[in-house]
Order: structure tokens, then C-alpha cells, then sequence
């Protein structure tokens, strides 16, 4: 399962060990309904070796606005809590893990 990440908790993102893939998402996005069973997937996974988090932006204000979030949903890639890659809408699973596995 995903770790819920917001703006009090942002920061678990940059300071990670651990490479970090965060899903923007809302509630009302269809798109973001569709992917959101292979975040979870994928979570399971590579639980250990990359960090898979969901940043609800209806719930979050600096972290969509810090990292210019203007459609979802979209992934933001970290690594050395430097922002290395993003993907904006909707993708299969092995498209998300080939972005994960070049995290790794």
C-alpha cells in the first residue's frame, strides 16, 4: 500500500534513503481511480527498495504548487531527494515500473 505523504509530512519524501516514486492525485479524477490499484502494486513490490507514496493535492497545497503539479494525476521520481523524473497521466504498470526501475 501507498504512504500517504501532505504537506506536514513532505519532507519524508526528500530526506528518504530510500529512492521515492509520489503519485498527485485527487478523489474525483477518473484517471487517477484507474492507476490507482497498480500505485498500490507496485508499492507492494518494491516495498524495501523504493518508496511509493500518494499526495491527495485536494489535501495538499504546497507540494502541488513547490513541484508546478497543474494536471493529474502525476508522478514525481526522486532520488537523493532530488526530483529526477515525472510523468503526467495515466500509464500501464510496466510503463511505471520501467520509470522505477531507472530509479534503481
Amino acid at each position: 500500500m501507498a504512504k500517504a505523504v501532505n504537506d506536514a509530512n513532505f519532507a519524508e519524501v526528500l530526506n528518504s534513503g530510500l529512492p521515492v516514486v509520489v503519485d498527485f492525485w485527487a478523489t474525483w479524477c477518473g484517471p487517477c481511480k484507474a492507476i490507482a490499484p497498480i500505485i498500490d502494486e507496485l508499492a507492494t513490490e518494491y516495498e524495501g527498495k523504493v518508496l511509493i507514496c500518494k499526495c491527495n493535492v485536494d489535501e495538499c497545497d504546497d507540494a502541488p504548487m513547490e513541484y508546478g503539479i497543474r494536471s493529474i494525476p502525476t508522478l514525481l521520481f526522486f532520488k537523493g531527494g532530488e526530483l529526477v523524473d515525472r510523468h503526467v497521466g495515466a500509464a500501464t504498470k510496466e510503463q511505471f515500473a520501467a520509470k522505477i526501475n531507472a530509479l534503481l
